[in-house]
C-alpha cells in the first residue's frame, strides 16, 4: 500500500498510518499556521507577514506529494504560537529510535520544543535533552554521511560547539564540526548536503578555511559538487536526497546539469514562500530512521 497523498490542509493534520514498505521515513508539519512573525535570520528581514499562506500551502503540498511517491511521511500537528513548526528539520536529530531534542537559540522558537517532545514520546522514541544554555537546532545543523559513520555538525549562528561532544556520546559516530561564518547560511543544511554515492553538495563561502579543509579531506574532488553563490541563495543545498532523486527548490541549469552528470535526477519545486523565512525543501522535513 502506498502513502496517501494529502489533498487539503485539514487532511494534512491527520497522522498517516504505519506503512509496512521499507521506504525512507520523514516527519513533516502542515503550514496551517505558517507565517513570518519575527526576525531571527537575515531572510526574515523585510518579510514579516509578507508570506501568502495559500501559496505556502500549495508549495508544501507539492513537496509532500513528491516525497510521498518514494517515502513514508509522518505528520506532527501545527500549534498556535509556533509558526516555524513547519520547519521540522529543526525539531531534533534522530537515529535508531533516539532523538536529541533541539534546544533552540532564539526564544521565539523555544515553545516548539514541548510540542515536538510530545510527538516523539508518543511515537515511542527515546528523547534526550541538552541544557538550555547549550543551543542545538537538530537536523538543521547535524547531518549524517550517507554511510552513517560520520556526523557533520555546524556551529556558529544557532548551534553551539559545546553540543557536539554530547552528540558524540549518544551515537557511535565520528563528529566533524564545521564553522558557519555567513549569517545567510545560519544552519548547516542551508549550505551543505550529503548525497547518495558518497557525494557532497556544498557552498564554500559559508565555511571558514579549517572547515573547508575538513570537507575536502573527507570527500575526494570527484565527489564534491560545488554550488555557486547564486544557487546557494536559492537554497540549492537545502535538498532532500532519496536514492538518485534530489528534491529541492528551483536551481540553475548549470547546477542541474552537474547533478545529472553525477547520476542524479532533480525534482525542482517552487518553495519561494518558505525562503521568506529562511527555509526550503530540507528544512521542511526531518529524517526518521524508523516508522513511528
Amino acid at each position: 500500500m502506498s502513502t496517501a497523498i494529502v489533498t487539503n490542509v485539514a487532511a494534512a493534520e491527520i497522522p498517516i498510518p504505519y506503512k509496512t514498505a521499507a521506504r525512507p521515513n520523514f516527519l513533516m508539519c502542515a503550514p496551517t499556521l505558517y507565517d513570518v512573525t519575527y526576525v531571527i535570520n537575515p531572510w526574515m528581514a523585510g518579510n514579516v507577514h509578507a508570506s501568502s499562506r495559500d501559496r505556502a500551502t500549495a508549495q508544501w503540498q507539492s513537496l509532500y506529494q513528491a516525497l510521498a511517491r518514494i517515502a513514508d511521511i509522518q505528520l506532527v500537528a501545527p500549534q498556535r504560537g509556533s509558526p516555524d513548526m513547519v520547519f521540522t528539520a529543526n525539531a531534533g536529530l534522530e537515529r535508531n529510535g533516539i532523538v536529541m531534542l533541539s534546544s533552540f537559540f532564539h526564544p521565539e522558537r523555544q515553545g516548539e520544543e514541548q510540542h515536538f517532545r510530545t510527538w516523539f514520546e508518543q511515537a515511542g522514541y527515546l528523547v534526550v535533552d541538552l541544557p538550555r544554555d547549550t543551543s542545538f537546532e537538530g537536523e538543521g545543523d547535524a547531518l549524517f554521511s550517507t554511510d552513517g559513520f560520520t556526523l557533520w555538525v555546524g556551529y556558529g549562528p544557532r548551534t553551539l560547539l559545546a553540543s557536539h561532544a554530547r552528540l558524540a556520546g549518544i551515537w557511535p559516530v565520528a563528529v566533524a564540526s564545521l564553522h558557519l561564518i555567513d549569517p545567510r547560511f545560519y544552519h548547516l543544511d542551508t549550505c551543505f548536503a550529503t548525497l547518495e554515492g558518497g557525494f557532497v553538495l556544498y557552498y564554500p563561502g559559508a565555511f571558514d578555511a579549517a572547515s573547508l579543509a575538513k570537507i575536502e579531506a573527507f570527500y575526494p574532488a570527484e565527489k564534491r559538487i560545488v554550488v555557486t553563490e547564486e544557487d546557494a541563495l536559492r537554497f540549492a543545498c537545502n535538498a532532500v536526497n532519496i536514492g538518485s532523486t534530489i528534491i529541492l527548490n528551483r536551481i540553475s541549469d548549470h547546477l542541474t546539469r552537474q547533478l545529472e552528470l553525477k547520476g542524479f535526477h532533480t525534482v525542482q519545486l517552487d518553495l519561494s514562500e518558505f525562503l521568506k523565512a529562511g527555509g526550503a525543501a530540507k528544512c521542511l522535513v526531518m529524517k526518521l530512521s524508523r516508522t513511528a
